[in-house]
């Protein structure tokens, strides 16, 4: 008999005799045929990085290849390194293997990596954003390239907020939120100190709040990102370095955007009784606003949300699907109830930007679910 003509083999025979082009490895996720590893978190000879998060552009390759607009993020990031890019959609051949990036969406120059060898197509996506909801172009993140959906046999996805619960709001409704709160603090004197992680989030505020409300004030950890971001032609409004405000006055009507790291920081108490707010997914979660103790929490990732997942992943048309980090089991599950071949990989993703949830924000604050009590929707 043929493998897979009995109706109880196919699933064993396929496992057996395909040839994986990603796998797990100590170093990170590896492909076997083209020698390259796909955001290592250890040092490797060749790495293909999705984008500059520190949790997958890591320090210490000796090769690193990533989309052109990554470079100067990359080059701010991490320093002296030797890089190699490829415009979106341009192929270069590896050992065989066709390897080709494409946008994800995320933050500047962030690439899904489509691999093509053996007559096989798999594309991990590092990660990404989708307006899930709407189609509406307006919902991208306009700081980068949108979210491009590639066919494949093989997907894998992050699953960050790969949740029921976890649907952002229309932008024009979350800035507006923004430039409210923001004017309400500059009529009466006084500071709006805006928290969001310094690459990725901070120009997505930066590019989304009104800023003929008042002067902006941006942390020395954000100004360089602001300037590759420049010169990468990403059009941010003017920004002052707080270091360079000699006026004490200014800072009475200026959003000030810094890094979490800020709050009740010395550097901090130079604006004086600021309001202070949070930018984050996690702030979907009843709770999450009062335990990172702000006036405010505005609902504002650089992930796709619950059916932006769905809608990412319906897009791609393949039949397996392999979840990274975030929240594995529920994703898994849903994936297999829809007819999929899937499961996940362990990887060290998730240590910066939103994939971060503090412990006391992910699945350990009472009010949000477990996994075993999720209702899992039809999609979307």
């Amino acid at each position: 008999m043929t493998p897979g003509t009995d109706p109880a083999e196919p699933q064993r025979d396929l496992i057996v005799q395909r040839q994986d082009l990603i796998v797990q490895r100590p170093e990170g996720l590896y492909c076997p045929p083209g020698g390259f590893y796909i955001d290592p978190w250890r040092p490797v000879a060749r790495a293909v990085v999705t984008h500059a998060h520190a949790d997958h552009a890591r320090r210490g390759h000796a090769h690193y290849l990533a989309a052109a607009p990554a470079e100067g993020v990359l080059r701010a990031r991490l320093g002296d390194i030797t890089l190699q890019t490829l415009r979106y959609g341009e192929v270069v051949d590896h050992f065989g293997v066709r390897v080709s990036l494409h946008p994800a969406g995320h933050v500047l120059g962030s690439a899904q990596v489509r691999l093509e060898h053996g007559g096989q197509v798999w594309v991990a996506s590092g990660d990404y954003f989708v307006a899930g909801a709407t189609h509406d172009p307006r919902e991208d993140n306009a700081t980068c390239a949108a979210f491009e959906p590639v066919r494949c046999h093989t997907f894998i996805t992050e699953s960050t907020f790969g949740l029921p619960i976890y649907r952002w709001a229309p932008q024009r409704e979350l800035f507006a939120e923004v430039n409210a709160w923001w004017q309400a603090n500059a009529d009466a004197e006084r500071a709006s100190l805006l928290m969001g992680y310094s690459f990725g989030k901070a120009q997505r505020l930066l590019m989304g709040v009104d800023a003929r409300i008042g002067p902006i004030v941006v942390h020395g950890a954000v100004e360089p990102l602001n300037r590759a971001y420049r010169e990468a032609g990403v059009a941010l409004p003017p920004t002052l370095l707080a270091t360079e405000v000699t006026d004490k006055a200014l800072f009475k009507r200026a959003l000030v955007i810094a890094p979490p790291s800020v709050q009740n920081s010395v550097w901090a108490r130079r604006f004086g009784d600021a309001s202070d707010a949070f930018a984050s997914g996690w702030m979907q979660l009843r709770g999450a606003r009062r335990r990172r103790s702000v006036d405010r929490g505005f609902v504002l990732s650089d992930h796709a949300d619950w059916p932006g997942l769905q809608r990412a992943i319906q897009a791609t048309g393949a039949a397996r699907v392999i979840v990274t980090h975030g929240y594995e089991d529920v994703m898994v599950r849903w994936l297999r109830e829809q007819g999929l071949e899937a499961g996940s990989f362990q990887t060290e993703y998730g240590r910066e930007d939103d994939a971060v949830a503090p412990d006391a924000v992910a699945g350990t604050d009472a009010s949000s679910p477990t996994t075993e009590a999720i209702d899992l929707p039809t999609p979307e």
